[in-house]
């Protein structure tokens, strides 16, 4: 099992930068497939982003090429996203999700192939 904690949410500008973290907890943290979703207010959830076990494998929403990148850092338990030129658009809740343990590096970009969840950072694009 495996507990996610983000962190790196906050107010911002339009145009402006913001990088999210997703720490988790215990030793296997490579064997897991990680995803970032956002869930704005009045709208269903929506994938962002994943990454495979050791990074080589990721996928985006395609509106979000090109402005938001996922990375992981296995040493530190850590996956991120780095998210650039935001928009009003992009005000949601954020959550990082992981499914695993498994030997199988994919990207998964549907809610329900998660297992493990945090409980979101807010993100909030000023016009």
């Amino acid at each position: 099992q495996v507990q996610l904690v983000e962190s790196g949410g906050g107010l911002v500008q339009a145009g402006d930068s913001l990088r999210l973290s997703c720490v988790a907890s215990g030793r296997t943290f490579s064997r897991y497939n990680m995803g970032w979703f956002r869930q704005a207010p009045g709208k269903e959830q929506e994938f962002v982003a994943a990454i495979g076990l050791s990074g080589g494998r990721l996928d985006y929403l395609d509106s979000m090429k090109g402005r938001f990148t996922i990375s992981r850092d296995n040493a530190r338990n850590t996956v991120y996203l780095q998210m650039n030129s935001l928009k009003p658009e992009d005000t949601a809740v954020y959550y990082c999700a992981a499914e695993g343990p498994t030997y199988i590096s994919r990207v998964r970009t549907k809610a329900r192939e998660y297992e493990y969840w945090g409980q979101g950072t807010q993100v909030t694009v000023s016009s």
